[in-house]
Parts: structure tokens; C-alpha cells; sequence
């Protein structure tokens, strides 16, 4: 009968400090943000593009995109707790908490300066400080999830600054790219990289 070969001790050692590691990063980051929930969101947004651009007046406008807003939230919300559902996580874990604890500042600035910008006849800033304010949420709350997801807020962040400067008429393009096509992108990625 062989003698079996002992398993030198910083090898185990070394397995168990990398169990532990991958053990302490998934406790320690939100994983609850839907790939395929995003998708959706952005699939939903695009025709919102469309149909606002094709707006005569401004109260057209507004109506379609915070008709869209109320889609995308419910889509996401529901999104969100069947992925971490299906998973098994908890989704108001520390790090779930502090992920909207992250995103909501910047979020409840973005629902307090539309109507003041909107009174003033400023949809263009409207759709600027929209996308700009959810990249800074996405960041913000992105800090406590996956690594893609602040990557994915700079990207709206950009696309902000973009609509800020870009001709007043062309507004609903970077609401498109960012509602509508960063959703799609990333949400894929998260899709087929973290699950859901």
C-alpha cells in the first residue's frame, strides 16, 4: 500500500486565506443589482427617448420621462429582490443598506431640482442634472457593490456633462445612451458576469 503525499502546510494555508478572502469580499459587497432587470430598464427607456423627443410642449416631455422613471424604479425594485431571492442573499444586508444609503442623497437631489428647472423652462439642464446625479448615485452606491457598477455610474456621469453641453434640442439623445443604452450594456455585463 502507497503512503499518500501530505499536502505541505502554506499550500492549505494558502487555500484557506483565499476561501476566506472570497468569503469576505461577497459579505462585504452588495450583489443584488440585476443584470437583467437593467436591461430591462434600458430596453424601456429607449421608446421613452422616442416618444419624448416627439413631444410639441414641455409638459409632454416631463410626463413621458417621469412615466418612464416610475417604470424603471418598479422594474429594478422588482429586479432586484427576485435576484436576491433566487440567490439566497438577504437584500437588506450591511451592505445592501449601505448601497442605498449611497444612492438615495443623490437621487432625492435629482427629484428636487426637476421641478424648479422644469419651471424655468431648463429641460435640457432637466435631462443633464438626471444623468449626472444618477451616475453620482451609482457611484456612491456602487462603492458597496461589484466593481463594475461605479464604472458604470462615471459612464452617466459623462453622459451628463455631455447633455450639459450639447444643443438644447438634442436632450433626449443622451437620455437615450444613458437610460436606454448603458442600461443595456451593463446590465448584460452584470448578466453574464455576476448572475440575474
Amino acid at each position: 500500500m502507497g503512503q499518500v503525499e501530505p499536502i505541505p502546510i502554506h499550500d492549505h494555508a494558502l487555500e484557506n486565506l483565499r476561501y476566506i478572502r472570497s468569503a469576505m469580499e461577497r459579505a462585504g459587497s452588495f450583489t443584488a443589482v440585476p443584470g437583467l432587470g437593467g436591461m430591462v430598464m434600458g430596453a424601456s427607456a429607449l421608446p421613452a427617448a422616442w416618444y419624448a423627443h416627439r413631444q410639441t410642449g414641455p409638459e409632454g416631455w416631463i410626463t413621458v420621462w417621469l412615466t418612464e422613471m416610475v417604470l424603471a424604479v418598479a422594474i429594478g425594485s422588482l429586479a432586484m429582490v427576485h435576484k436576491a431571492r433566487r440567490s439566497g442573499a438577504p437584500l437588506w444586508c450591511d451592505a445592501g443598506r449601505k448601497f442605498a444609503l449611497g444612492f438615495a442623497p443623490p437621487i432625492l437631489a435629482g427629484a428636487l431640482l426637476t421641478w424648479p428647472l422644469y419651471q424655468a423652462g431648463l429641460l435640457h439642464i432637466v435631462a443633464a442634472a438626471w444623468l449626472m446625479l444618477y451616475g453620482a448615485a451609482v457611484v456612491a452606491g456602487g462603492a458597496f457593490s461589484v466593481r463594475i457598477i461605479p464604472a458604470m455610474g462615471a459612464a452617466y456621469f459623462a453622459l451628463g456633462l455631455i447633455a450639459m453641453l450639447a444643443p438644447p434640442d438634442l436632450k433626449d439623445l443622451p437620455l437615450a445612451a444613458g437610460f436606454g443604452g448603458l442600461h443595456l450594456v451593463f446590465g448584460f455585463w452584470i448578466y453574464r458576469r455576476y448572475g440575474g
